[in-house]
């Protein structure tokens, strides 16, 4: 995750002291008692797919969910007992995802058990079953920020989402959310489909008064293999269009969050492009991508999938791969690669701390690449689909050869 704002303009972020070991924390304990002292060590966000029921049809969803009923989901005694882990690990945060997880029967008791343990927990959602009482409910219950997905403007996020009216019902959303002062988030998939109304939802952003907003670069896996990533020449047009925005919005006193996800090569375009125009800011921007790690500290280490069987995976693309099971283990056993098949995977995954040596294991453009200590090897998930395996390199990396010093 790469928080542009943070690294363009310099201002301070939310989570700068989990994305950059230092800065801005959450909640009421202090910045140095919760802050990681590596990359390498920080305790994961949780991706939590508490169910796979939804009520739309989105053409890039990664779970291929439906309107339906799915068996095995975890009882409510088995939720209690993966929350009660994950506050007592002290994981740094917990995204309740889907499907949809507004639909689940328990949503709010979900929530009002991980809030009272003292976790910091996000809602990833459609935004089509917000009500005045639940936005309400969220706000007291102290939810971080309720993140509504936004795939295009009107019939563009309509024919994403499978459902006509799905965009004014979002819209909606986002509205009742900032009626009750409960913090929004916007997330969207970058991709071939949308790229174009980019501006249009960054005016939205705006006249909708959000406050953090998420690009994501597609990563094709689920109903999503169907759907066409970013040329290079999009992807680099589209970071340009970002870095414009954070500009107009630093000079207008707005330090509003917008970050890219699932790319680390957008931290190198972004830091070459100040070290092009002589940014002040430059160094401490090198210094930020050094102690993150990009890719390297992402998938298996920073980031964590429970799906709704009680799967736990390297993050929530990324199901092929099976860690472990919340029915079976604990959650922070299987992290910490002490049950199940975490035992053996994990390490191989995780590889060495040296950057040098983690890039040797790796084939294509990624094994050569000058900047892989920031970048870490882009989104390992995105590789090990194209490639079979995860030591291949990452499709999705849209720097040229030039910028990454290969001739490959």
């Amino acid at each position: 995750m790469i928080n542009i704002t943070r690294l363009w303009t310099g201002a301070s972020q939310p989570a700068d002291h989990i994305r950059y070991g230092h800065g801005s924390g959450h909640g009421s304990a202090s910045t140095a008692s919760c802050m990681p002292v590596s990359s390498r060590v920080r305790k994961p966000i949780v991706v939590w797919n508490i169910t796979r029921t939804c009520n739309l049809r989105c053409v890039h969803c990664y779970a291929d969910s439906h309107a339906e009923k799915y068996p095995g989901e975890l009882t409510w005694e088995q939720c209690c007992e993966v929350i009660d882990d994950l506050a007592e690990y002290k994981v740094n945060a917990l995204l309740l995802s889907g499907g949809e997880p507004l639909v689940h029967p328990r949503l709010l008791d979900i929530l009002e058990r991980a809030t009272g343990k003292g976790l910091k927990v996000t809602i990833s959602t459609n935004g089509t079953r917000i009500t005045p009482e639940l936005a309400a409910r969220f706000k007291e219950l102290g939810v971080a920020y309720v993140g509504i997905s936004l795939d295009g403007i009107g019939a563009v996020h309509d024919k994403f989402r499978g459902v006509e009216g799905s965009f004014e019902q979002a819209v909606r959303g986002f509205r009742l959310c900032e009626e009750v002062g409960q913090k929004t988030g916007l997330r969207l998939t970058l991709t071939r489909n949308n790229v174009q109304c980019m501006e249009q939802i960054l005016d939205f952003i705006e006249r909708e008064n959000i406050q953090r907003v998420c690009f994501y670069h597609l990563v094709p896996t689920g109903r999503g293999v169907d759907v066409q990533t970013l040329l290079p020449e999009e992807a680099r047009g589209a970071m340009d269009m970002l870095i414009a925005r954070v500009e107009r919005w630093k000079a207008a006193g707005s330090a509003r969050e917008l970050l890219t996800v699932t790319q680390p090569a957008d931290g190198i375009y972004l830091l070459l492009r100040q070290l092009r125009e002589g940014s002040p800011l430059a160094a401490e921007t090198l210094k930020l991508l050094q102690w993150n790690g990009g890719g390297a500290n992402s998938s298996g280490r920073g980031i964590a999938n429970i799906d709704t069987q009680g799967n736990i995976h390297p993050d929530q693309f990324w199901q092929s791969v099976t860690l472990g099971n919340v029915k079976k283990e604990r959650f922070s056993d299987v992290w910490e690669a002490k049950a199940g098949a975490a035992v053996d995977l994990l390490p191989e995954l995780r590889a060495s701390d040296d950057p040098l040596e983690r890039q040797a294991n790796l084939r294509g453009r990624c094994a050569s690449c000058r900047h892989f200590a920031l970048c870490g090897g882009g989104f390992r998930t995105r590789a090990a689909f194209a490639n079979g395996d995860w030591y291949g390199s990452d499709p999705g990396c849209y720097l040229s050869d030039e910028e990454i010093g290969t001739s490959l």
